[in-house]
């Protein structure tokens, strides 16, 4: 059954709280997706919330799509079922591979009402509304760098080596930033992650006691109907202080040879993913260099296109791009394995994706960046940043980005870093 509400703005906001808290406690998996208004090329994800009381992994989504809409987070250590690849370093919190459930309950947000669709909506209705909330605020934690400064830089000399050496063109090497956090609330933390990085692919995912706190501004994959659609990020300069240093900021992106040449390489590495799943000659570059504003940094986002060979599956679908191009780098077989020789954590959930995939075919997944991964019960969390590295890479300015893309969450978590010892 399917029923609708109608509110006001600030109470669907009042709503929205209370619905993630009652979700909280009565779904051991849920996901709510956000675009945060944010005007998007090709648009971003529907602002919704889908739950379930079952859940499983990605290989039996594989034998339901078509049949059943999906909605699931993979990681990007997938990538040793995609290809002959391993997985080694230490996992800073143990998250699942995949995690994937048909919703039971979905609900749709709209400017003034929202769509319930469930046995009783009513009841679902009555029983959010009747949630009495005490939306206190987190304690600040102690972050801590897992890679300092100095071992970052000489990675970053190592990885520029192997570019000399013609193994690789450009790698996207990450570092972690781990914190312990006793009664830290995750839904506390989402909201406070959105108030300062509303993004167009947000998403609060939860499974069991594992948390997605997800500030992503970049899609990986869009299905509607035959057309697919990849945008990758890459080029990332930060935000002035004034609209007169936005312009320069931005034109300075926009002509950055260096950024030019990372974005340029990933798409073309977009548009040989698609190729594998594409009718030929219909993979195409819709727009290149394209800079975006977002609240701390201007992002250059490309846009490819292609139109689908007829029946692909879920499977081929993802063993034929991912992970996405913009998290590993080129060529991305052996990036991927330089990955897991120079960065010392297990990306895990980070560098995956998470989103929804339609019973007619229809999905959108983003790129899990910009991001808070949190195990309530451990009390431990992580998140990492990372940039491209290309032979003309200078390893502070580089250092640096990766600080700028972190601030949103270090903001939210705390206002202080130390390195690891």
């Amino acid at each position: 059954m399917i029923k609708t509400y109608n509110f006001s703005q600030n109470d669907i906001l009042v709503w929205l709280k209370k619905l993630l808290f009652w979700g909280d406690s009565y779904y051991p998996v849920f996901a709510f997706f956000d675009d945060n208004k944010v005007d998007y090329p090709q648009k971003a994800f529907k602002k919704s919330f889908f739950a379930s009381q079952k859940s499983f992994d990605i290989e039996k989504a594989f034998g339901l799509y078509n049949t059943h809409d999906l909605v699931g987070v993979l990681s990007y250590d997938y990538k040793n079922k995609v290809e002959k690849l391993n997985s080694e370093n230490v996992a800073i919190i143990d998250l699942p591979e995949s995690v994937f459930f048909i919703p039971e309950l979905k609900i749709y947000f709209d400017i003034d009402s929202i769509q319930i669709e469930a046995e009783n909506p009513d009841y679902i209705f009555d029983s959010i509304n009747s949630i009495v909330i005490n939306f206190e605020t987190n304690r600040k934690v102690e972050v801590i760098a897992q890679t300092s400064k100095e071992e970052y830089t000489e990675s970053i000399k190592s990885i520029q080596n192997h570019i000399v050496e013609g193994d690789i063109y450009e790698m996207n090497y990450c570092m972690a930033f781990s914190f312990e956090a006793v009664e830290w609330n995750p839904i506390v933390g989402f909201f406070d992650l959105m108030k300062k990085s509303p993004m167009p692919f947000s998403t609060f995912f939860k499974a069991k006691d594992n948390y997605l706190l997800c500030a992503s501004p970049e899609r990986f994959l869009k299905k509607e109907k035959m057309q697919l659609i990849a945008q990758p990020i890459k080029g990332t300069i930060k935000r002035g202080v004034d609209s007169k240093e936005d312009e320069i900021l931005k034109r300075q992106l926009f002509s950055s040879d260096k950024e030019r040449a990372e974005n340029l390489m990933i798409v073309d590495l977009m548009r040989n993913d698609l190729s594998k799943i594409s009718k030929t000659g219909s993979v195409k570059v819709n727009e290149l260099f394209g800079v975006y504003a977002f609240p701390k940094v201007f992002q250059m986002i490309s846009t490819v296109s292609s139109v689908s060979q007829e029946n692909v599956r879920l499977r081929e679908l993802f063993h034929a791009t991912f992970p996405m191009g913009s998290m590993t780098g080129a060529p991305k077989i052996k990036c991927m394995e330089l990955i897991e020789k120079y960065e010392n954590f297990k990306r895990s959930w980070f560098s995956g994706t998470v989103g929804y995939v339609m019973k007619n075919g229809d999905m959108d997944l983003n790129v899990i960046i910009r991001s808070i991964l949190f195990d309530k019960k451990s009390q431990k969390g992580y998140f990492a940043v990372g940039s491209a590295i290309t032979f003309d890479a200078d390893a502070s300015y580089e250092y640096e980005e990766c600080l700028l893309k972190a601030s949103a969450i270090m903001e939210v978590l705390s206002f202080q870093e130390t390195s690891k010892n």
